[in-house]
């Protein structure tokens, strides 16, 4: 999920979560001073102490300092863990007693930490829902959790957040509005929940009419639609993949003029007119000594982040450069190839001379015009 989604889902959480305030507790000078008096904590600090813990668990981007290799193996690591999550509630609740010490009395702590936890844990849940996958076991597992029922930027979902933070400020007493919010959130990821389920039943029957014995099965959510998805079968060699949307039954048409939402809707088929594509895991109607050379990057220790970063990876490219005698090799992600987006992001490869060995090769991104970017293994 995005981090400005994060940011409103904490506040949101922190507005939930914020003591009651009497309605007519500026209007009563006595209960004016019992609530100065009383263990609470008010709702301005509550909705920023939520925003900012929902934020903290982002700040492993500064990993990307060190190396890219070391924020995309670190990414959604140690900061996004369930384990470790009482101890960053901790490091967050603690800066902001102190900066808040003069509002607050020792009983209305515990419900600060209270709010950053439960906030840290809706951002966790937030990239949980996404096929990205979160180390929730950090640092004691790398192992990557998915329910991958929501695309990692989803308006709607978006939206529904605003809309109760919206609600909240208009009912400045009532904690209904977030709390509807909430509900319609997790309504929500019901319905992609049940996009999903319709998407690999989509992919199950495009196997068994095809008599494949599929060794996986599996879905990547698309952006405008809970039923928009790219279903995929994975034969042990090939990668057998349709963009459909599970609850169309005729074709969606698009131009140019049509607003965005339609132009990256439309792409979607019925599942009965999917126009499903073939692609080897290792490229196909290689000679011989290119194929051994996919082979060679592609088990080469020096690509084994990747391999354990990649859901459906399959041969990109391969160039050669005659007048250097450089080979280029990339592969990518099916789970991050879209219709209607011109880009391809996370094509990594190794580049290298004929002899050498992958050890010896070095490795790349391959940039928006196919050209290579190296990246430091440091």
């Amino acid at each position: 999920m995005d981090t400005l989604t994060h940011a409103l889902s904490g506040a949101l959480v922190g507005r939930l979560l914020a003591p009651r305030r009497p309605a007519n507790a500026s209007a009563c000078p006595a209960r004016s001073a019992e609530a100065s008096r009383s263990p609470t904590l008010p709702v301005w600090q509550a909705v920023i102490a939520g925003t900012l813990a929902a934020i903290f668990p982002d700040l492993d981007f500064v990993l990307g300092w060190i190396s890219e290799l070391t924020y995309l193996k670190g990414h959604r690591g140690v900061t996004h863990s369930l384990i470790l999550l009482p101890l960053w509630g901790l490091l967050i609740t603690w800066p902001l007693l102190h900066l808040w010490r003069h509002r607050h009395t020792p009983a209305s702590r515990p419900r600060l930490y209270l709010i950053v936890c439960a906030a840290l844990l809706v951002h966790i849940l937030g990239d949980l829902i996404t096929q990205f996958g979160t180390m929730i076991l950090s640092p004691f597992s790398d192992r990557r959790f998915a329910l991958g029922t929501t695309f990692i930027i989803d308006l709607p979902f978006t939206g529904i957040i605003l809309a109760g933070l919206l609600g909240s400020a208009l009912l400045r007493h009532s904690r209904t509005p977030a709390a509807l919010s909430l509900l319609l959130l997790c309504g929500w990821v019901g319905l992609s929940a049940i996009g999903r389920s319709e998407a690999l039943q989509a992919a199950r029957d495009h196997a068994r009419a095809l008599g494949i014995d599929p060794v996986s099965v599996d879905a990547s959510p698309r952006p405008a639609s809970p039923f928009n998805w790219t279903a995929i079968v994975f034969d042990g060699t090939y990668y057998h993949f349709a963009h459909i949307n599970t609850r169309r039954s005729t074709p969606m048409q698009a131009t140019p003029k049509d607003h965005f939402i339609r132009r990256f809707s439309a792409p979607y088929q019925p599942v009965s007119m999917a126009q499903w594509e073939r692609r080897a895991h290792l490229g196909e109607g290689l000679d011989e000594p290119v194929r051994t050379r996919v082979n060679q990057v592609w088990q080469a220790e020096t690509f084994a982040m990747f391999r354990w970063f990649f859901s459906f990876p399959v041969l990109d490219r391969v160039d050669h450069d005659q007048a250097t005698g450089t080979t280029c090799i990339s592969f990518l992600d099916l789970r991050f190839l879209t219709p209607a987006r011109d880009q391809r992001p996370f094509r990594y490869g190794l580049c290298g001379q004929a002899g050498d060995t992958p050890t010896d090769w070095r490795l790349f991104e391959r940039t928006t015009d196919d050209s290579p970017r190296w990246i430091n293994l440091r």
